[in-house]
């Protein structure tokens, strides 16, 4: 399995983790620069990573997590699946 960051695996991974952000931001109701502020970023970072076009660091996904109020496993539910087709 390729884990190369252009691998269908990678980006299948990323925007997974992209729905994930955006599902739990709109649950909270916060838009994508409320959820930035919160978080120490600028809304554009926001926006790429919901997109699946921006690859967080560990330290990033720790400050979202916080900023969404969840932990990471429940960020990045999913993303293990990434390889899979999607629907």
């Amino acid at each position: 399995m390729s884990t190369h960051v252009n691998s269908p695996y990678m980006i299948n991974t990323l925007f997974t983790l992209g729905e994930n952000i955006k599902k739990y931001r709109l649950a909270l109701d916060l838009s994508q620069e409320e959820l930035a502020d919160k978080c120490g970023f600028d809304r554009t970072y926001i926006s790429m990573l919901e997109r699946g076009k921006r690859n967080p660091s560990l330290i990033n996904l720790i400050r979202l997590a916080e900023g969404l109020g969840i932990n990471i496993a429940k960020l990045t539910h999913g993303c293990e699946n990434g390889f899979k087709p999607r629907k």
